[in-house]
């Protein structure tokens, strides 16, 4: 399961409307929860962290994105963070 575009205006969530953009620790607010709950129910070895860049540069910055994922990620296990950071994506595009 891919686990990004969480920035996307599709989502309603409105950040592209702020006058500033949100943090990092805003997303993980936002969206922290729905990721884990998806992680918990397939399991880090059949999901990966994606951006959906260049759409969600409308509300937030790729840093931004990507320092909101290892704050999600912050509490899990080597292994578990190698799969949804690399691991599962280099096995489902064979990289």
């Amino acid at each position: 399961m891919k686990l990004g575009g969480i920035g996307m205006a599709v989502f309603g969530l409105g950040f592209e409307h702020h006058a500033t953009p949100p943090t990092s620790l805003d997303l993980v607010d936002a969206w922290g929860d729905p990721i884990r709950y998806a992680i918990d129910q397939f399991g880090p070895q059949r999901c990966m962290f994606e951006s959906n860049f260049p759409v969600d540069r409308m509300s937030c910055s790729y840093v931004t994105l990507w320092n909101a994922f290892k704050h999600i990620a912050a509490g899990m296990g080597h292994d578990d963070k190698t799969a949804l950071f690399y691991g599962t994506a280099s096995r489902a595009y064979r990289l």
